[in-house]
């Protein structure tokens, strides 16, 4: 999800995030890539595996809107855990996002919307609308998955992106499985494919790197954000 214009990278991602990319950067640099390729192959492998079983609730991560309505790749990840709510996997979906960029609506508001027009009840949609990336996502829903007493999701994203969702889940300790949004763009094996998924890849290593550095130095803030 993008940041608001008027925000640093720094402020927008958080504590430790410069430093963290700064040494996801060098590790990848001085290894000639090694941990990113190591994290292509995780990204690649992931996009295949669909791992659907019943859960308390089905979380559909947000995507940032365009002239204020969801764009293609949302509404296939909106489309996918409308299915899977009929397939009676979860009793309720939760759409994720907040107010991003130059949008006038949250994504989460914009993606019940989608749901609504789909058929389900307004009851069975739950909007998490405070989080602006897919870290503060993952982190929100733990803390309304507490409050509901719900023990395990279906997380649905596409394809590409769900290595990385899948990081964040095991790092805040979530039980979670994990459904891709198969025919979300781009198209498999297209260049912009593959752009995504090495982009995806850093982003994964970036991540461990956070984790690294921040137990290094033993800052249980740090870890608080990604733990």
């Amino acid at each position: 999800m993008p940041r608001h214009e008027s925000e640093s990278w720094g402020q927008y991602l958080g504590p430790g995030a410069v430093s963290s990319w700064a040494i996801a950067m060098a590790s990848s640099i001085f290894t000639l890539g090694l941990p990113v390729w190591f994290r292509l192959a995780q990204v690649v492998k992931t996009a295949r595996v669909d791992e659907v079983e019943p859960a308390d609730a089905i979380l559909v991560l947000g995507r940032s809107l365009k002239n204020d309505h969801p764009t293609e790749v949302f509404l296939e990840r909106l489309r996918h855990g409308h299915g899977l709510w009929r397939q009676r996997i979860a009793p309720r979906v939760v759409v994720a996002g907040g107010l991003t960029g130059n949008a006038r609506r949250t994504e989460a508001e914009a993606g019940k919307e989608v749901l609504l027009g789909l058929g389900m009840p307004e009851e069975a949609v739950i909007c998490e609308d405070r989080s602006r990336h897919t870290l503060e996502n993952l982190a929100h829903t733990r803390e309304a998955m507490r409050e509901a007493g719900w023990q395990k999701l279906v997380v649905v994203s596409d394809p590409l992106h769900l290595a990385r969702v899948a990081a964040y889940a095991r790092g805040f300790g979530l039980e979670a499985a994990f459904s891709p949004a198969s025919k979300a763009p781009p198209r498999t094996g297209s260049a912009a494919w593959w752009l995504r998924a090495v982009k995806e890849a850093y982003l994964v290593h970036w991540y461990h790197s956070g984790v690294a550095y921040s137990r290094a130095i033993r800052s249980r803030k740090l870890l608080s954000r990604v733990e």
